[in-house]
């Protein structure tokens, strides 16, 4: 009789620590910048490992639909998100007086993955050979806004730009409807392998290696979020840095655990384009250089400066308040790239 009130007892003390230690957690919304694809699974890698709940947080990592993560976070409706870091300098310099201004606070993608891509039939081998030509993307498309940048950098001059849907941008391309396209190269280049077009039959132009030293994607947080919790801001790019190193190592575990979150993934498909972001715009010299999820501050006013031209804000970007580096992990904890 003792020894079942004492085991009753103990029962109900684990459940009531249980009960605080679920209770403890502060649930966080996380807008991915697309779907289910390679790159997402660095962030959803951590959720599925249980890594941002052995910090405490219960994140719930959601892609996008509709309304973008800037858009998102700036309603107040997601806490963080990962959004490209020339779309954010836009809305800092279009909205200066949004109650809610999401700040970048890690870097992802240290070199800006877009390029513009062609097939060799159409005869473009180099940039230059682009003035003149007709070229397609979504209106919003990273590429697209930023090519004032690769075209003054490359004496490219006038060309003719045709808008469409994301999924059929590859389409035309692969159709003849139009000259080139403009694109994140893990995106479009799968893309068009995947409707039939060989790879060594595409011309790519990265931004990258073509005088636009643009940074990319980043992660980025709501300042509400900031102010009343930075323990947990701090806690969630921790977590996020133990799992994006495994994902980089293995990329195959990276996807499956994406795989176990959305039964739809094409796990295969989603390898190949999660090793060609790390290749194109994770693992960079850039990255190398400054160390991964840091950046530096020169290069960031120089990105503004450009932004606020191509993008013909209505006020001049506002370089120091779109980034807080302060919630960095330790430099050990940031040291995910590869051994060379």
């Amino acid at each position: 009789m003792r020894k079942r009130l004492f085991l009753q007892a103990a029962t109900a003390a684990m459940a009531m620590t249980w009960g605080h230690a679920q209770a403890a957690e502060t649930p966080l919304k996380f807008q991915l910048d697309w779907r289910f694809e390679g790159p997402a699974a660095l962030f959803v890698h951590p959720e599925q490992k249980g890594y941002f709940k052995q910090v405490g947080l219960d994140v719930n990592v959601e892609a996008a639909s509709g309304a973008g993560a800037i858009q998102r976070v700036a309603s107040g409706t997601h806490d963080l998100g990962f959004a490209d870091l020339a779309a954010l300098m836009e809305f800092h310099a279009n909205n200066p007086d949004a109650p809610i201004k999401p700040v970048a606070i890690m870097v992802i993608y240290n070199t800006t993955p877009a390029s513009v891509m062609a097939l060799k039939k159409s005869g473009i081998t180099k940039a230059s050979d682009l003035t003149g030509k007709k070229l397609g993307a979504p209106i919003f498309d990273a590429g697209r806004r930023t090519f004032p940048i690769f075209a003054q950098a490359n004496n490219v001059g006038d060309v003719q730009w045709s808008t469409m849907d994301p999924q059929l941008r590859e389409t035309m391309l692969a159709r003849g409807d139009l000259d080139a396209v403009t694109g994140y190269t893990f995106t479009s280049l799968l893309n068009l392998e995947a409707r039939g077009i060989k790879r060594e039959d595409v011309v790519v132009l990265p931004y990258a290696t073509h005088g636009v030293q643009l940074y990319g994607n980043v992660i980025i947080a709501s300042p509400k979020l900031i102010a009343e919790k930075p323990e947990a801001v701090r806690a969630f790019l921790k977590a996020f840095a133990r799992g994006a190193k495994e994902g980089i190592a293995n990329p195959e575990a990276a996807i499956a655990s994406m795989k176990a979150k959305d039964g739809l993934v094409n796990a295969p498909l989603e390898v190949k384009r999660l090793k060609l972001t790390i290749e194109t715009a994770i693992d960079s010299a850039g990255a190398r250089a400054e160390g991964f999820g840091q950046l530096r501050t020169e290069r960031l006013q120089a990105m503004a400066e450009q932004v606020s031209k191509a993008y013909a804000t209505k006020n001049p970007v506002p370089a120091r308040a779109v980034w807080n580096g302060s919630f960095l992990p330790s430099a050990a904890d940031l040291d995910i790239l590869p051994r060379r």
